[in-house]
Parts: structure tokens; sequence; C-alpha cells
């Protein structure tokens, strides 16, 4: 019998990539975003339908859970992809604004999982992926309010990881590394603009931002980051961890088969942090 789907965040970037990832490979597709673009549904009417879903609105996740279930008859696993980030020094990052990246990452993300649980539960099974980053598991300057974000969904992921298997749902985590090629990017620089730069802090933030474009690692690139989330939603073993892109795979080499001296001033000299030390003499 034919799997589906449900995505959140399909309108661009990766969940856009994603839900094309899972028709080709035969598929259902429920693609779901806060303003619905049919365009996707153009290129495979069969396999893909898409409707509304907004993750901060709880009545809209259930429409679309139903809505899912009416056109293809049954969910088997739901991708929690939609995200948003700010980057910003923390002292001057207004807390309404933190708190509107917690909405979405955290809380829209828990949204999800409680709307589709019983509804697994109800069927016998399903599986739940949940997006975080190489920063779930690890931390940038600058990226303070995201990088804590992916935390909590990494920290509440492997606690249901154990709780959900008493009810044969299982759990599985996809970290990719950073995607330039995402709109991912662009949508957090715009989210940045309105959070000003001490002038204490503008020498460090401009170095900092120069750094990480010369970070030295390959990006992930979005289908391939695609083809994990595929791979983690086929997955049937017990594995919970599937990361995505080569500086993806370089920081969990880093954090899990290191020291913490070892982690944390290796860490210091790709991030450029060490070279502003230099820079300032200490």
């Amino acid at each position: 019998m034919t799997k589906t789907v449900l995505i959140t965040g399909c309108s661009t970037g990766l969940g856009n990539t994603t839900a094309r990832k899972f028709a080709y490979e035969g598929w259902n597709v429920v693609a779901t975003m806060r303003k619905p673009d049919q365009s996707l549904v153009a290129e495979n009417p069969e396999r893909i339908f898409v409707t509304e879903l907004d993750v901060t609105n709880p009545a809209s996740i259930e429409a679309a859970i139903s809505a899912g279930i009416s056109r293809f008859g049954q969910i088997d696993a739901v991708v929690n992809n939609a995200g948003i980030s700010i980057l910003s020094v923390f002292e001057t990052t207004p807390m309404n604004a933190i708190r509107g990246v917690f909405e979405t990452n955290v809380f829209g993300t828990m949204n999800v999982i409680q709307a589709v649980t019983p509804y697994f539960r109800g069927q016998g099974g399903g599986t739940i992926v949940n997006i975080t980053s190489n920063l779930g598991f690890a931390s940038n300057p600058l990226l303070t309010i995201y990088a804590a974000t992916k935390h909590a969904v990494e920290g509440l992921s492997e606690s249901l990881a154990y709780e959900l298997e008493s009810q044969n749902i299982s759990v599985k985590l996809v970290e990719p590394g950073a995607m330039r090629t995402t709109s991912f990017a662009s949508n957090t620089m715009s989210a940045s603009q309105d959070v000003s730069v001490p002038q204490s802090y503008k020498l460090y933030f401009d170095h900092m931002m120069q750094s990480m474009m010369n970070y030295p690692f390959n990006n992930a690139d979005e289908n391939q980051v695609a083809d994990q989330i595929y791979a983690a939603a086929s997955d049937e073993s017990e594995q919970l961890r599937f990361l995505a892109g080569p500086d993806a795979e370089e920081t969990a080499r880093l954090r899990w088969t290191t020291s913490e001296e070892t982690y944390m001033t290796t860490m210091r000299e790709l991030m450029g942090q060490t070279a502003w030390r230099n820079m300032q003499g200490k």
C-alpha cells in the first residue's frame, strides 16, 4: 500500500525539495504551508496534495491532518520541517523576537506531534521526523536563539523516541549543516534587520559574519538533506540521528569523539573565534 507523509513548511526551500523527493519515491505527500501554493500539485497531481497548516495554530494542524487523511486515506509519517531563525547579538535581541522563534521551532513542533500522536496510536503506528541542525548539538555565536531552539527539539526528540516506542511510534532526527542555497538563509537575514548591533560588538559581529562565509567545510545540499529525511522516514531500525552534510558530519565527529578541550579549541578555530582573540591580543 502506498505510504503517505505530511510535511510542514513546504512553500519553499528544504520543505519544497523534500515534498518532491517523497513524491518521486512513490509516496503520497500532504505538502503543508501557511499560504498554500498549488504549484507543487501541478507538478504531480496524483501524489501531492497542498493544504494550509500553521504550526502555531493547533486548529490549523488538526484541519490539515484531517484533510490529508481524507485525500489519501491515511498518514504514515510526519516531517516537522517548518522553522525560522534570527542572526543577532543576544544582548539586544528583543524577547518578543526570541519568543517568536521558539513559538515556531519548538512549540510548533510540539503542537504537530501532540496532534498526530493520537492518530498514529489509533492506526497502530507511524513515524515522526524532526528536522534540527548541527546547531542542535553544537552552537555558533550570533545564532544563539536558533541554536537554543534546536537543542530543545533534540532533547524533546530523544525523550519521545523512548516514550512513543511504547505506542509503536518511531521518532527520528535529521541534522543538516548549513544550506546556503535555501531561502531559509535570506529569510534569516531579513528577520535580523530589526535587531541592532551594539557599537561594542560591531567589530566582533563583522569578523564573525566574515568567518561564517569562509567556513572551511562544504555546505549541505538541499537534495542531500531531502535524501536523509526520506531515509529517516523509511528507516525501521532504532537509529535516532541522521546527519546531512559534510559540516554536520565534522561537527558531530568533534562533538562526540573528542575531548571537551579538543572540541572547544577546534570549534573556536573553525568559527574564527581564535583569530578574533589573537587580533585582540588575548
